[in-house]
């Protein structure tokens, strides 16, 4: 299946969803979004024994949300951006044959979230990460703070949050948020053979074993995640918010507060 921004195919039990914004590097806006669940959706209602997740082009898998809609929420308003956002990452994080992120390219902001909520994570080697957010004037708003230490620890998880650091693919991969970096050229033919392998499993063990693998943090995870969501859209309308969003519309240098 297609829509305009999403795609969903398939080979054999194996879906991919692309997300094919590539005039705006893949950044995910409302519409986006609400595809991308309508596909995830489609994926496990035709019992999709993997789902791939990538980008189209060769520059990003998804660059971020949109900045430019964001710019002028205010708070009510962001919450329910903030909620659309968490559907869709929980979606894949609760998606129940296991999941993997084909990352070719920028993966920054709810681009590194969507990749976070994934069960697993290969990488090009020009691959980019990070939670950018801070930059913004914003937090990470669709399960980065609550997922990303999970995956690097606390220490790593509060310098690439504060700093809004954006890791290569070598790095990225030695802090734990990559299980492969191959070459750019390499990349489809190695997700292809890991999700081939998966797809060949036992469909009902693997479900099992996901489900059991996500409930070791069910009760902190759900009321970590909750808690973000409420403080994501408190600091729509701050100074700091509408000062970080026009300075990256407008290319320059943020001059907070």
């Amino acid at each position: 299946m297609s829509w305009n921004t999403v795609e969903l195919e398939w080979d054999g039990d194996v879906a991919t969803l692309t997300v094919d914004r590539p005039e705006a590097m893949n950044a995910l806006n409302v519409e986006t979004l609400e595809v991308m669940g309508e596909a995830i959706t489609e994926a496990a209602a035709e019992d999709a024994r993997v789902l791939v997740v990538t980008g189209a082009g060769d520059d990003a898998f998804i660059a971020g949300a949109d900045i430019a809609y964001m710019q002028d929420l205010d708070t009510p308003e962001a919450q329910e951006w903030g909620e659309l956002g968490h559907d869709v990452a929980d979606a894949l994080a609760e998606f129940p044959a296991p999941t993997i992120a084909a990352v070719n390219g920028y993966a920054f902001g709810g681009g590194c979230e969507m990749a976070l909520a994934c069960d697993l994570r290969v990488a090009s080697e020009s691959a980019l990460i990070g939670n950018t957010e801070i930059d913004l004037g914003i937090i990470p708003g669709w399960g980065g703070t609550q997922r990303l230490p999970e995956l690097v620890g606390d220490e790593t998880a509060r310098r690439m949050i504060f700093l809004g650091e954006r890791l290569d693919a070598q790095s990225a991969a030695e802090a734990g948020l990559f299980g492969d970096v191959v070459p750019d050229d390499e990349l489809e033919a190695t997700v292809d053979e890991l999700a081939d392998r998966l797809a060949a499993k036992p469909a009902v063990a693997m479900r099992a074993a996901k489900q059991t693998l996500n409930q070791r943090h069910e009760g902190s995870l759900t009321s970590g995640l909750a808690f973000e969501k409420r403080t994501f859209g408190s600091l729509f309308g701050t100074a700091d918010q509408r000062e970080g969003m026009a300075a990256f519309l407008e290319d320059r240098e943020p001059e907070f507060e």
